[in-house]
């Protein structure tokens, strides 16, 4: 019972040592680092066919999509994981920005697929959601193809350049002081654009520094 109980304290200290009759407190011993394994909130964890559910796209589309889990460092300072719906063409871009995202600690609000707001991409702008596949305006919007994330759109509204109209999403205002913010030479936007996407904030008629996209 005895023994028992030194090796238990042994081990909650983290630490190895010789129980031969000859050990010296001089010799050195070997030592197990402590490993702190972090608590991941989820946000979502929808199938592939939850994800699709209700969507007005055409079988063509939604075979080209592929559902990705993602972990980041939302608002609250603590880890989660969150889902993103996007063509199959860019999923490991995809994967390897919020890799990226995640080791800057850079904050992502959410990662939920837009179905959770009923296709209502306002909604999910209000909430401050990044996404991807949205089907709507597929003549223009990258975003019907799932070929465009935005990310933060709350924090990084879509601004007019030259015409009096209102920030979108609604009430939103631009602060590049605020955490999960954008602006020129950031890293996560100098990493995507070296991955051959084509920045929001470059667009003629409008700054939508949220939005990132790739033909």
């Amino acid at each position: 019972m005895l023994l028992l109980s030194v090796a238990l304290l042994t081990c909650k200290n983290a630490k190895m040592q010789d129980t031969n009759d000859d050990f010296s407190a001089s010799e050195p011993t070997d030592t197990i680092p402590y490993i702190s394994i972090e608590h991941v909130i989820v946000d979502c964890n929808y199938t592939f066919e939850e994800a699709t559910m209700g969507t007005t796209a055409d079988e063509d589309v939604i075979r080209e999509l592929e559902l990705i889990q993602v972990q980041y460092y939302s608002t609250d300072g603590k880890l989660h994981q969150g889902q993103i719906l996007c063509n199959r063409k860019i999923a490991q871009n995809i994967v390897s920005i919020f890799e990226f995202i995640k080791e800057l600690k850079f904050p992502v609000a959410h990662a939920i697929p837009i179905v959770r707001y009923g296709w209502d991409e306002e909604l999910s702008m209000q909430a401050n959601n990044t996404y991807s596949f949205c089907y709507r305006h597929i003549s223009y919007s990258k975003h019907a193809s799932g070929m465009a994330i935005d990310i933060n759109p709350y924090f990084n509204p879509l601004r007019w350049k030259t015409e009096k109209r209102p920030n979108r999403p609604e009430g939103a205002e631009y602060n590049p002081e605020i955490p999960g913010t954008f602006y020129r030479d950031h890293p996560v936007v100098v990493k995507f654009q070296r991955m051959g996407f084509l920045w929001g904030n470059t667009f003629t008629r409008y700054y939508d520094d949220n939005h990132f996209e790739k033909k």
